[in-house]
């Protein structure tokens, strides 16, 4: 019996010592949490933060956006001093420029090469090799004799003919776009060939443009020996319709393309000068000129030759004929010489100034790719 009171009276003080534990832990516990709200409400735990040292500045980049957005002319002076910046932060700090030029490439519009080159400024404008640098190029800038205010770098488009013939070609976008897409090429090659043919007859023809042309700001159509805005011969028109349909040919483009040219009436001839010459609708001038593109890119590709990189060469063959389609290793530029104001292009060249010159770029803009197969 004392045995068992005696463990009886163990078990007792081990719970009363477990009771005291836990109460006291609770109680600890219960104070640390108080500690703690006491703590953070009195703020001794926040960090407030601090006004950055170049607030002013990162606001003034994102006030170069929005200006920039705002305006509807190109600021020259700012637009030099911009590419001045970013030559500098190539040489200094090439990773940099690489990122900005990607960033060019393939924005849509959220920023802008004058604030990402402003955002770069706010860590190299202390690196003296980088303000030596634009200093030195910004004072050649201001020394050089500045250029007339509508100077432009290819000599033939400083022509009222040019001017006169903008206007001409962008009243036929949709045409032009509607011709692109069945014939699965690019507006802008199109639209290239038209320019040569037209800068041609331009030049040949010039009381015709001063007394008709110029003043109305229409498209020449061509209605002898070559047909249409573009001066396609017959013979050519009638083998790009063959193309279209002999799958054994190495012009062939696929059959997607088959029925793009097919004839509503037994008189093929009759129909197709008619297609050609119409003054009002110059759709399949275009259509015609889309096909002779991709057929002759076709043949090149067949022969193992890529030439959808060659604008240039494409636009001298569609100029010269399929006859003179040779592929080969050396393509060469060329095709019909013109003359304007005494100075003589070909007319893959001139092709070539206009594809790669920015003019219209609103209306033909540059697309990922040139042909659709």
């Amino acid at each position: 019996m004392g045995k068992i009171k005696q463990c009886f009276s163990s078990w007792k003080a081990f719970g009363k010592l477990c009771y005291n534990v836990l109460l006291y832990g609770f109680a600890l516990a219960g104070m640390a949490i108080i500690g703690a709200w006491g703590v953070y409400q009195l703020g001794w735990t926040k960090n407030k933060g601090a006004v950055d040292q170049n607030n002013r500045y990162l606001a003034q980049v994102s006030e170069i956006g929005i200006q920039n957005k705002k305006s509807k002319t190109i600021d020259h002076k700012k637009l030099s001093e911009d590419f001045i910046k970013l030559s500098a932060i190539a040489k200094l700090y090439p990773q940099n420029a690489d990122m900005i030029m990607q960033a060019i490439k393939t924005t849509e519009g959220g920023v802008d090469i004058s604030q990402m080159i402003a955002a770069c400024e706010l860590y190299v404008n202390n690196d003296p090799a980088y303000t030596s640098f634009v200093k030195k190029q910004k004072q050649i800038l201001a020394s050089s004799n500045a250029a007339p205010e509508n100077k432009h770098a290819i000599l033939w488009m400083n022509t009222p003919e040019w001017e006169a013939l903008k206007v001409a070609i962008v009243k036929d976008k949709a045409k032009i776009d509607s011709a692109a897409m069945v014939t699965g090429v690019e507006p802008r090659m199109i639209v290239s060939c038209l320019i040569g043919e037209q800068i041609r007859l331009f030049n040949s023809k010039r009381e015709t443009y001063k007394k008709y042309l110029g003043p109305v700001k229409v498209l020449s159509v061509q209605s002898q020996f070559s047909f249409g805005v573009n001066g396609i011969k017959d013979f050519t028109a009638a083998w790009v319709e063959r193309n279209l349909k002999n799958d054994t040919s190495v012009f062939y483009m696929g059959e997607k393309y088959e029925h793009i040219l097919d004839f509503k009436t037994a008189d093929h001839e009759t129909e197709r000068i008619n297609r050609l010459v119409d003054y009002r609708d110059h759709y399949y001038s275009y259509v015609y000129t889309g096909c002779i593109l991709h057929q002759t890119k076709k043949q090149w590709e067949r022969a193992g030759f890529d030439i959808s990189n060659r604008p240039e060469i494409l636009f001298t063959l569609f100029n010269i004929g399929f006859s003179e389609s040779h592929p080969s290793t050396n393509p060469q530029c060329g095709g019909s010489h013109i003359t304007v104001a005494d100075k003589i292009y070909t007319f893959g060249a001139i092709g070539f100034d206009f594809y790669y010159s920015g003019e219209l770029v609103d209306e033909f803009p540059y697309q990922k790719k040139r042909f659709e197969d």
